[in-house]
């Protein structure tokens, strides 16, 4: 016995063409943020490019559960910081003779390079509960609010983390600076 091919309702249709506009919606308005966002997280844009690709298909895959649109950028968000995740519970590191590769150091070109590079090594040196919401008030200019609503957590817990993350790169920066001048002078 032989099945025709019956095609899908013209409800169903409607639905796929109704979450393929809400998606390209979503892709259009927050790709830039969540590529800056994943650019910034791991300093390589091939890398960011793949978990940038893995965050938005994810969020095809369950678009549904995405009721609040005004949600979107931190249901993405979320998404990215668990692919990262996930790159590094499926990463086999090679090892290598440290005795059989000659290391060079080019140093900077620039001093703006060098002061960028440092300022990003002391903020991805924070703990992570500093680091996060110092990330999210810069690079995305999320309010304390919706760093809070973002983390889970008290307004005031945030705002606490933010003073301490950038008393301690201060600090640091401080002390770099001294150790410099004492080389120096």
């Amino acid at each position: 016995m032989f099945f025709r091919k019956q095609s899908p309702p013209a409800s169903v249709n409607a639905d796929m063409i109704t979450k393929q506009q809400r998606y390209e919606a979503l892709v259009q308005a927050l790709h830039a943020d969540i590529y800056r966002y994943a650019y910034w997280l791991v300093g390589d844009k091939a890398v960011a490019e793949d978990i940038v690709q893995e965050t938005f298909l994810r969020a095809w895959k369950s678009l549904d559960s995405l009721l609040d649109e005004k949600a979107a950028k931190s249901w993405l968000i979320t998404i990215l910081r668990r692919e990262n995740a996930r790159r590094f519970e499926r990463k086999q590191f090679d090892l290598v003779d440290m005795d059989d590769y000659s290391l060079a150091d080019d140093g900077p070109d620039h001093d703006t390079q060098l002061q960028q590079r440092e300022i990003h090594q002391l903020i991805g040196s924070l703990a992570e509960e500093y680091r996060e919401p110092l990330m999210l008030q810069v690079i995305f200019g999320y309010s304390g609010d919706e760093i809070a609503e973002q983390l889970d957590l008290n307004k005031n817990t945030v705002m606490t983390r933010l003073f301490r993350a950038r008393n301690q790169i201060k600090d640091a920066l401080e002390q770099a600076s001294e150790r410099r001048g004492r080389k120096n002078g």
